[in-house]
């Protein structure tokens, strides 16, 4: 089974004193790139919060954002900032001289400046947090991979449907490779008699022929390719049932699956082959685009 790597979840903790809200979003990335919005009372918290959500996501760029909120409010206080305020009257001054109009109320205007003003919460008992902001995030960290569950069905669903549809493009391609020889070689010695007539016994041995079909049959072999390329789509189906990240193996699949695809496709003449290698090549770019989106 498949996990996404997308997906939201937010959970709360709720005690007499307070309220911790945790909320968490994943998007698709390459590695794990976890970010942290955090009051700066719970700074401290930062590296247990997170060893916590490692231990449940592996890959994806992870926003978390915790909050919490005091029920009395007894530890909150507000300050001003008098350098900035002050700064504020002389550009309010400087305006009032460049205008030669006077402000109605100052005041006014720089009490609707909210970047005069911040809140201090006292640290409070901020080892005690803890339960609640695990309690909190174990529920968030729930839902977030609940989400990314349900999409890695849906995603797993849609690949193994592919799957399927570039085996039999591969067994078409298999059949073709069958009567490929023996066509070029019609088509060898029909080219013979219509250049020499009656006289292609004299100037041209038929050991010659079947000598250049072995030479062609060898170059135009896809055998190896066929077997090799049917085992990768037999171990991506496999993966897919796995219950730990597969998007790496995946990826590592798809690029093998591709250089597969080329050689067969650079050896092959026929058209009918070169058509079915098109069409491979447009489903595992298809099954490439869902692997980047599981974790």
């Amino acid at each position: 089974m498949g996990y996404s790597m997308t997906g939201f979840g937010r959970g709360e903790s709720v005690q007499e004193e307070r309220r911790v809200t945790v909320e968490i979003s994943s998007v698709n990335s390459r590695y794990s790139d976890l970010h942290f919005r955090l009051p700066r009372q719970l700074a401290q918290q930062e590296p247990a919060l997170r060893e916590l959500i490692k231990k449940s996501i592996s890959r994806g760029k992870i926003d978390v954002r915790v909050e919490w909120e005091d029920f009395d409010g007894s530890d909150s206080q507000v300050s001003l900032d008098k350098n900035l305020a002050q700064s504020y009257l002389q550009a309010y001054e400087a305006l009032e001289d460049l205008t030669d109009r006077h402000l109605p109320d100052v005041i006014s205007l720089l009490a609707q400046t909210p970047e005069l003003f911040r809140m201090h919460r006292g640290e409070g008992d901020v080892e005690g947090f803890w339960s609640q902001i695990e309690e909190a995030t174990d529920a968030a960290l729930d839902q977030l991979i609940s989400m990314r569950k349900r999409e890695g069905d849906q995603l797993t669903t849609d690949i193994r449907y592919k799957i399927e549809q570039m085996t039999e493009q591969l067994a078409l391609v298999a059949k073709r490779a069958q009567v490929v020889p023996q066509e070029q070689k019609e088509r060898l010695e029909r080219r013979v008699e219509e250049l020499l007539g009656q006289s292609a016994e004299e100037y041209y041995d038929g050991q010659r022929v079947a000598a250049e079909i072995a030479i062609f049959a060898d170059k135009a072999s896809i055998d190896e390719e066929l077997v090799r390329l049917d085992s990768h789509l037999r171990q991506m189906d496999l993966i897919l049932d796995e219950d730990n990240p597969i998007g790496k193996q995946l990826d590592f699949l798809c690029q093998e699956i591709n250089r597969e695809i080329n050689t067969i496709g650079s050896k092959s003449s026929d058209l009918e082959i070169t058509g079915q290698v098109v069409q491979m090549k447009t489903t595992l770019e298809k099954i490439r685009e869902q692997v980047q989106n599981l974790e």
